[in-house]
């Protein structure tokens, strides 16, 4: 979303970069997670056992469902500055996993550019702070720190 370049990158650092448009956690996408991951366990996927045992009375996504969903929505931001000509997931940090996301809820994600270092010609390294927040709710379902190694 943010118009940003290699040139004016440190006039980003320590601020909001954008805000993603809602998703929808469906029981679609939770069971597709579930196969995906060989993750059952009845809280992301019975249902009906839900409605009966678990406190929520329904469904919840994973959390790393939820942590699987930063790449598609930082492209939605557009977290990275225009010029890169390929980007790689150089992994995360101090993820945290809040709030569970109940089956049917939509979340977005804020994104916060917290730190870039050079790290040799043409490499950069960009450190995130990423938000996953539910609609309707104060608690986040998650917070962590991303890393991308972006080549221009």
């Amino acid at each position: 979303m943010n118009n940003y370049t290699f040139d004016n990158l440190n006039e980003f650092i320590g601020k909001e970069i954008g805000v993603s448009d809602w998703v929808t956690v469906d029981q679609e996408m939770i069971n597709a997670f579930a196969d995906a991951t060989g993750d059952h366990q009845w809280i992301h996927v019975d249902v009906e056992r839900c409605k009966k045992e678990s406190p929520l009375g329904t469904t919840i996504g994973h959390g790393y469902l939820t942590l699987s969903l930063v790449p598609m929505l930082s492209a939605q931001i557009g977290t990275l500055p225009s010029g890169i000509k390929h980007v790689l997931n150089y992994g995360s940090e101090k993820i945290r996993f809040l709030n569970p996301v109940p089956a049917g809820s939509n979340v977005r994600m804020r994104s916060k550019l917290m730190d870039v270092s050079e790290k040799g010609t043409g490499r950069y390294l960009f450190k995130s702070e990423v938000t996953i927040e539910i609609e309707g709710t104060d608690r986040p379902a998650m917070i962590a720190e991303t890393l991308a190694l972006a080549f221009i």
